[in-house]
């Protein structure tokens, strides 16, 4: 499926238009070995006009043929180019930004590229339970390799102290991989995925 391009994205958003839109598909938990969980998951990328893209993703336990058996976890966040903040960009809070987006042309946004290809990209996840990943990595072409800089946790919630994700677009399809630092553990593998884009 090729890639479309809004019309109304912001320059900036254009090397993360190919995540946008609905994935759906299916992981496995851990390593993904004979006797480790199966699960279904859902995968939103929209954006509004703004410089970054609204991530959501929802995903439940399943058997092996596919059927829906509980929910297993939800995470929302935000994923945009890592860049310096400029007077035309909005916040703290409310406070508004400019109506012209900071970045307005494909040059503008190509100053940004790293010396080793694609763009560096900042992403914030958050969980139920008081956890939230601020994650920076690079995007290159159809590639994603994101670690966190940082996990804040609530003063209930389990221990978890770091993590990585990787993400590739390969024959249409987004692949996925989570590893997790937990429970006084080194990063391991937690999830992976493939999913198919639904809209």
């Amino acid at each position: 499926m090729p890639t479309e391009i809004p019309t109304d994205l912001t320059p900036e958003l254009v090397p993360l238009s190919w995540l946008i839109g609905t994935w759906e598909g299916s992981g496995r938990l851990g390593e993904g070995e004979a006797d480790d969980a199966h699960f279904i998951q859902r995968v939103e990328f929209t954006h509004e006009g703004a410089p970054y893209l609204v991530y959501r993703a929802e995903s439940w336990l399943s058997d092996e043929q596919g059927n829906k058996l509980r929910p297993l976890a939800t995470e929302q966040g935000y994923w945009a180019l890592d860049r310096p903040l400029q007077e035309a960009d909005g916040g703290p809070g409310m406070v508004p930004g400019e109506i012209v987006p900071a970045l307005r042309t494909a040059d503008d946004v190509e100053e940004l590229r790293a010396p080793e290809g694609g763009f560096n990209i900042v992403v914030n996840i958050a969980h139920p339970r008081g956890v939230s990943e601020l994650y920076y990595g690079n995007i290159n072409g159809p590639r994603i390799e994101l670690a966190t800089d940082m996990v804040v946790r609530g003063s209930n919630s389990r221990d978890f102290s770091s993590a990585t994700r990787m993400y590739g677009l390969v024959n249409g399809q987004l692949f996925w991989r989570w590893d997790i630092a937990a429970g006084g553990e080194p990063l391991a593998a937690h999830a992976s995925a493939a999913l198919a884009k639904q809209a």
